[in-house]
C-alpha cells in the first residue's frame, strides 16, 4: 500500500509527487498519457513559449534589427525546424520530469487511473488494482467546445493541434480573446497569418484591469490582429476546405457570414473528470463539473484530496504547483502553507506581455474599497529604451489609509519577469512606501515598479 497515490502528472501532480517524496512518503503517480507533466508542459505553456519566441524573433528580424544597424537579407521562415525546435524543448522537459521521478523514488504508471474505493484505484489497460492511505486527484482540464463548434482537429481546433500547425495557414478566426487566444492569435499573426479575434464580451482579456486591457487592444490591433468584440460566431460548417463561419452581433442580433482557413475555438477550459468513477470514492463536483474541495483541497472522502484545474479557480500551472506542495504537508502532518489565492499572479505572454497580481481597479470599486494608484510608463525607462521596447506602463494600487499594496498590474517587455517582487511584496504586506524606498538597480525595467510605487503619493523621480 502506498501512502499516496497521485492522479495526474501535470504541474500540481508531478511536484506534489516530488514534495511527498521529500517528506518521507511512499509514493505513486498514475498518468494516463505517454509523457509526463501534463497538458502545460505537453500542449500548453511550455510549447506555446516556445512558439511566441520564435515568432517574436522573426518580427525583431523583419522590423526592427535594421534599427541596430543589422541587415538581413531573403529572411524566411522555416516552420518545420521552428516545430522541431518547440518539440525539443518539451521532450528535454518531460525526460526531466521523468528523472525526477526515478531521483525521488516515485513509483510511475503509465495508465488510466479510475476508483474503486476512496482508498483504491484501478488501473485501465493492466486491470491492476492499487491501494493507498491517500489519494490526490490532479487531473487538470481540457479545453471547451461549444455548440455547433465542435473540433475536428483538422480545421477546427483547439490550442492542442494550435500548437502542430503544418503550414502557415493563410486566415484564422479565433473565438475568444482570453489568454489562449490572444497568445496563439500574435504566433500566427506574426508568421503571417491574417487572425480575426471574435469575443463575446465587451473587452479583452478576461478579467484582467480595464486600463491595461484597452491598452493591449490598442497595442495589437496596431500589430496586424484584427479583433472584434460583443460578437459570437454561432455556426461553423467545413466545406471545401474552408471553414464557414456564421457571426451574430450580441446587440442588434445581426449575422453575417464569413469563411476562414482555421476556427480555433479558445473559449476556456474545463475539469477533466471522465472516466474517473468519482462516485465510487463519495466525490462530489459543483454544478460546473470541478471538484468540491475544503481549504486544505479535501474532497468528501477524508482520504482524497483534489488540487489544480479539475478544482476550479485560476487555471494556472503555478497555482496546482502551490496547492500540491501545500496539500502533501497536510497529508504528512506538517503545517500547510495554504496558498493565498489573492497573491496568485497571472500573465499573458503577448508583446508586450501583461502581469497582475491582486485585485483590479474595478474591483476596488465595486467593493467600495478606498484607494489610491500610481501609474508609471516604460518610454520614461532607459533600460526599456536601449531595448526599443517601451509601450505599456506599471499601475500600482494600495489602500488610501494603510498604504499596502492592493494589486500591481504591468502591461510592458517582461512583464512576466517584473511581476514576481510584487507578489512578493503583497505575500508580505508590503506598503507603497517600503517598496519606494527599496533599492533597484540601474538601468533595469524594475525601476518602474520603484517609480509607481512613488507614483502613488505623486512622488515619481522621472516623471
Amino acid at each position: 500500500m502506498f501512502d499516496l497515490v497521485i492522479i495526474g502528472s501535470g504541474p500540481g501532480g508531478y511536484v506534489a509527487a516530488i514534495k511527498a517524496s521529500q517528506l518521507g512518503l511512499n509514493v505513486a503517480i498514475v498518468e494516463k498519457d505517454l509523457h509526463l507533466g501534463g497538458t502545460c508542459l505537453n500542449v500548453g505553456c511550455i510549447p506555446s513559449k516556445a512558439l511566441l519566441e520564435s515568432s517574436e524573433n522573426f518580427v525583431q528580424a523583419s522590423l526592427h534589427f535594421d534599427e541596430h544597424g543589422l541587415e538581413i537579407k531573403n529572411l524566411k521562415i522555416n516552420l518545420d525546424k521552428m516545430m522541431k525546435r518547440k518539440s525539443k524543448i518539451v521532450t528535454e522537459l518531460t525526460d526531466g520530469i521523468k528523472y525526477l521521478m526515478s531521483k525521488n523514488k516515485i513509483t510511475v504508471f503509465n495508465d488510466f487511473a479510475f476508483f474503486v474505493s476512496p482508498t483504491e484505484i484501478e488501473l485501465k489497460k493492466t486491470k491492476e488494482k492499487i491501494k493507498a492511505k491517500n489519494i490526490l486527484i490532479a487531473t487538470g482540464s481540457v479545453p471547451i467546445s461549444l455548440p455547433d463548434l465542435n473540433f475536428d482537429k483538422k480545421f477546427i481546433i483547439s490550442s492542442s493541434e494550435a500548437l502542430s500547425l503544418k503550414t502557415i495557414p493563410k486566415t484564422m478566426s479565433i473565438v475568444g480573446a482570453g489568454v489562449i487566444g490572444l497568445e496563439l492569435g500574435s504566433v500566427w499573426s506574426r508568421l503571417g497569418t491574417k487572425v480575426t479575434v471574435i469575443e463575446y464580451s465587451k473587452n479583452i482579456a478576461g478579467a484582467t484591469d480595464l486600463q491595461v486591457s484597452k491598452k493591449l487592444k490598442q497595442i495589437l490591433i496596431k500589430q496586424g490582429l484584427n479583433i472584434v468584440n460583443e460578437k459570437q460566431v454561432t455556426s461553423a460548417k467545413v466545406k471545401s476546405n474552408k471553414v464557414h463561419i456564421e457571426i451574430q452581433d450580441i446587440k442588434t442580433q445581426k449575422t453575417e457570414s464569413d469563411t476562414t482557413d482555421i476556427l480555433l475555438v479558445a473559449v476556456g477550459r474545463k475539469a477533466f473528470t471522465e472516466n474517473l468513477n468519482l462516485q465510487a470514492a463519495n466525490v462530489t463536483v459543483d454544478k460546473k463539473g470541478f471538484i468540491i474541495v475544503s481549504d486544505a483541497y479535501q474532497t468528501n472522502s477524508k482520504s482524497v484530496y483534489a488540487i489544480g484545474d479539475v478544482i476550479g479557480g485560476a487555471m494556472l500551472a503555478h497555482k496546482a504547483e502551490e496547492e500540491g506542495a501545500s496539500v502533501v504537508e497536510t497529508i504528512a502532518g506538517h503545517n500547510a502553507n495554504l496558498v493565498k489565492e489573492i497573491c496568485i499572479p497571472s500573465v499573458i505572454y503577448t508583446d508586450p506581455e501583461v502581469a497582475s497580481v491582486g485585485f483590479t481597479e474595478e474591483e476596488l470599486k465595486f467593493n467600495k474599497v478606498n484607494y489610491k494608484k500610481g501609474s508609471f510608463p516604460f518610454s520614461a525607462n532607459g533600460r526599456a529604451k536601449a531595448l526599443g521596447s517601451t509601450e505599456g506602463f506599471v499601475k500600482i494600487l494600495s489602500h488610501k489609509k494603510t498604504d499596502k499594496i492592493l494589486g500591481v498590474h504591468i502591461i510592458g517587455p517582461k512583464a512576466s519577469e517584473l511581476i514576481g517582487e510584487a507578489v512578493i511584496c503583497m505575500e508580505f504586506g508590503a506598503t507603497t512606501a517600503e517598496l519606494a524606498s527599496s533599492f533597484h538597480a540601474h538601468p533595469t525595467l524594475n525601476e518602474t515598479i520603484k517609480e509607481a510605487a512613488l507614483a502613488v503619493d505623486n512622488k515619481a523621480l522621472h516623471m
